[in-house]
């Protein structure tokens, strides 16, 4: 039984940083330090994932931070794309353009902080007649990153960019998508360029109305990331309704213990923890989740660390 096996033999566990603690818009460098420092004294964790940060006390404080305690750090394009409406595949050439530029960015500061692989997400959907348009602007944007990735890279290993499937109808109504669109998609850019990838998130299932294993064996041959978290859907309006990642359990959400069980037992089905040629050695799981109205952000991760366990436990 796996749950006989240490999960530390398998994988690293992650937290998304800026989810855990609301504060994508990049302000607060004295809690964005302080919080990134108290992760990486917490051995629960292998693995942060930050925003870019326009504060260059943040960059080396992160990177400092990440030295010292062996912790690895990803880099998280989906704040700037969100907070600004950018799309990269915009069927505008220079709307698209600054959609790309932007995650260039990010790009620069995973070199920067000496980061394997940045996350990032599509555009919004467009209408059904510009669908095959929009992939076509999607899969060029997307092989631009990766190529710039590799000239920045040098002699060694370039940076991966791992797209992050969304929900296509309810929230973000992104391109990407349902997990067959996205097994097309990076086919069609693997072609032009390897270091792409996707990411898979147990908390975006619910919304595209996916189970574990609609979702993850189309697209396996390309899983190079994992999120786990929540979803709301019994009712809109509904506090935490859609992508809002409540912690597991909450009030009229969709995942606990027995969905997160679910989707790592599927994750081992599918060979993801047996996996030896990640762009970031280890298998990574990282848990997305953010506080809720009244809810405190310590506590948050104190009861995702227990739901972790209890669904290893029912492996």
């Amino acid at each position: 039984m796996y749950s006989e096996k240490h999960w530390r033999d398998m994988m690293d566990l992650g937290l998304v940083h800026f989810m855990a603690w609301p504060i994508i818009r990049d302000e607060d460098p004295e809690m964005i330090l302080a919080t990134a420092k108290q992760i990486a004294e917490d051995d629960f964790f292998s693995v942060l994932e930050v925003r870019r940060s326009q504060h260059p006390e943040v960059m080396d404080g992160l990177k400092a931070i990440a030295a010292t305690s062996k912790l690895k750090l990803g880099v998280g394009a989906q704040p700037p794309l969100l907070l600004g409406k950018l799309n990269i595949n915009s069927l505008d050439a220079a709307e698209r353009k600054t959609a790309v530029d932007d995650v260039k960015l990010s790009i620069d500061a995973a070199y920067d902080l000496g980061a394997q692989l940045v996350a990032f997400l599509s555009g919004p959907k467009p209408a059904e007649a510009d669908v095959p348009a929009a992939m076509d602007a999607l899969v060029e944007s997307c092989v631009e990153l990766c190529q710039y990735s590799q000239s920045k890279a040098g002699d060694g290993e370039p940076v991966w960019l791992s797209l992050e499937q969304f929900d296509d109808a309810i929230d973000k109504c992104s391109l990407i998508g349902p997990s067959p669109v996205a097994a097309e998609l990076a086919e069609r850019v693997k072609e032009q360029a390897p270091n792409f990838g996707l990411t898979q998130d147990l908390s975006h299932l619910p919304l595209l109305g996916e189970s574990p294993q609609d979702a993850l064996m189309p697209t396996v041959d390309h899983l190079i990331h994992v999120h786990v978290g929540n979803a709301v859907m019994e009712e809109e309006g509904m506090v935490g309704y859609g992508d809002k990642h409540p912690g597991f359990g909450y009030p009229g959400s969709e995942n606990d213990v027995p969905e997160l069980a679910g989707f790592l037992e599927a994750l081992v089905y599918v060979g993801y923890f047996d996996r030896d040629d990640l762009p970031t050695g280890r298998p990574i799981v990282t848990f997305e989740v953010s506080p809720m109205p009244g809810e405190d952000s310590d506590l948050l991760i104190a009861g995702t660390k227990r739901a972790f366990h209890a669904a290893w436990s029912m492996l």
